[in-house]
């Protein structure tokens, strides 16, 4: 009897994978289905590879952090500190404030094997000109002279940045100067996301948002011509915004783009191979987008 009802069983299988009809025997295995394809979905929306001792992805319009590896680690920043620096610029300045520019912009710059603007001594910009050589070449000259006018002196306005980052939260940054080179009695620190959170700030005042986001610029009398360092500007929604690198620091970016209604904002520290910066970034926003 027990024989005739396998056989049986055996049978209404096999007519029911022949016609496609229901069988209780399938129904576990149909139920099944649809755990492969949540897998699938899971990987899809996984973070991308991602290079550099520090990375931090953050959606700024809803507060989510994306992607976070070693984001919270010390760890010199570069240029990027020029990021506080024209932020202070734009509290404290008025962007038609003419600055002089003096020799020992220039020797600071060169004596330290500093990024430049040209800058020539004895030159006379006003300070939203001034912003230009700073965010864009990335002017070591630009940042010493507009600390020296505003701090006023260097140290003053070093005082005033480390002032600032503890207004503005960012707990784990430390400047030693205003433009982030390596000095004889230690480098300066900060983490990625305390970067990627001044960056969001600084990003609210349009003049800076404005900078950030240029390719290049020359000033109005035509003596000089400026470049943005930064490779990002050609992607959708790219508004900046602030490269950096030194022997310490390794490659650091800032980047920045509007997508689809969000304010995406990234920090790379410590890259060891320089175009690989712009790969990572360009490939965390697309993620992000798309998720």
């Amino acid at each position: 009897m027990s024989a005739r009802k396998l056989s049986l069983g055996v049978s209404i299988v096999a007519f029911a994978l022949v016609t496609g009809g229901a069988s209780p025997v399938l129904a576990p295995a149909a139920l099944a289905a649809p755990g492969p394809a949540r897998h699938l979905s899971t990987l899809a929306y996984a973070p991308p590879q991602v290079h550099g001792r520090a990375v931090y992805l953050w959606d700024a319009t809803t507060g989510k952090e994306l992607l976070d590896k070693q984001a919270g680690k010390r760890m010199p920043v570069a240029s990027l500190t020029k990021m506080m620096t024209a932020y202070i610029v734009l509290r404290e300045a008025n962007l038609d404030d003419e600055v002089t520019i003096k020799r020992e912009d220039v020797q600071y710059a060169e004596d330290n094997d500093g990024t430049t603007a040209d800058l020539e001594p004895g030159d006379t910009l006003p300070v939203h000109e001034l912003l230009y050589a700073l965010l864009l070449p990335s002017g070591a000259d630009a940042a010493h002279a507009l600390a020296r006018v505003y701090g006023p002196g260097v140290p003053g306005f070093v005082d005033k940045m480390n002032a600032t980052a503890r207004q503005l939260g960012l707990n784990d940054t430390l400047y030693v100067n205003a433009d982030g080179l390596p000095t004889s009695h230690g480098d300066g620190y900060s983490t990625a996301r305390d970067q990627a959170k001044l960056a969001e700030i600084a990003l609210r005042n349009p003049v800076f948002k404005k900078i950030t986001s240029t390719s290049h610029h020359s000033t109005e009398d035509g003596r000089y011509d400026w470049y943005n360092t930064n490779h990002m500007l050609g992607l959708p929604g790219a508004i900046g915004v602030k490269t950096g690198s030194t022997n310490a620091a390794g490659f650091c970016l800032a980047f920045a783009a509007d997508r689809g209604g969000h304010r995406l904002i990234g920090i790379i520290l410590g890259e060891n191979v320089a175009n690989r910066r712009w790969d990572t970034a360009e490939t965390l926003l697309d993620w992000a987008s798309d998720r």
